[in-house]
């Protein structure tokens, strides 16, 4: 939800969009390649990067990536939850730097969010501004990439708000980490969400068990 909405507004701000999305052998890995490629229809993006990392499942390390670790359900955690899979969003970043040097591309826009999010440490705003400054020092001289980071002060409600504001295809998006079919309800993720839409007063429009 939160990366889609950061494509509609990249894209209401009239930027041609480049999609990437990552399969890293994530629990919910076909789901969310479905619903990217849907919303990548409803953009009318051509030009998209399908990136395979199979190294998340040998790295392990975190319930999203290894079969060994069940998705917590009991409510949020507190600190870094179990979910945390080590490093991605820079990783994430990292390659999505690469395309954006190739393609000379001016912006990275990353749907991160600090405030509402379930303590991952790869989400904090000072973070993702110190990976700008890295990607530029390690790229070309006459490459300047900014990463936007459109969300990352927004709490869910505001979020959903958002969405239905600029037409965002919310019942293309996805956001548990345990189900393909129907959304659990009860991961970290998926109560963050329904919280997200009670607060704004909006019914989700996916499917729960």
């Amino acid at each position: 939800m939160d990366s889609t909405l950061s494509a509609y507004m990249m894209k209401s701000d009239g930027y041609e969009i480049i999609a990437v999305h990552f399969n890293y052998d994530q629990k919910t890995q076909t789901k969310e390649l479905s619903c990217f490629n849907d919303i990548c229809d409803e953009l009318n993006i051509i030009n998209k990067y399908i990136l395979d990392l199979d190294f998340f499942s040998q790295l392990g390390a975190s319930a999203l990536t290894d079969k060994s670790i069940e998705v917590p359900t009991a409510g949020i955690e507190e600190g870094v939850p179990v979910t945390y899979v080590p490093f991605r969003n820079g990783i994430f970043l990292s390659m999505a730097a690469a395309i954006a040097e190739k393609e000379g591309a001016q912006v990275i826009s990353i749907g991160v969010v600090e405030e509402d999010s379930s303590g991952y440490p790869d989400c904090r705003e000072s973070y993702i501004k110190s990976m700008q400054q890295s990607i530029n020092l390690g790229t070309k001289d006459d490459t300047n990439i900014e990463i936007h980071m459109p969300l990352v002060n927004l709490k869910k409600s505001q979020i959903v708000k958002k969405a239905i504001e600029i037409d965002v295809p919310l019942s293309l998006t996805w956001s548990c980490y345990k189900n393909e079919d129907k959304a659990c309800g009860v991961c970290d993720s998926c109560r963050l969400r329904l919280n997200g839409f009670e607060i704004a007063g909006v019914k989700d429009p996916i499917n729960y068990k």
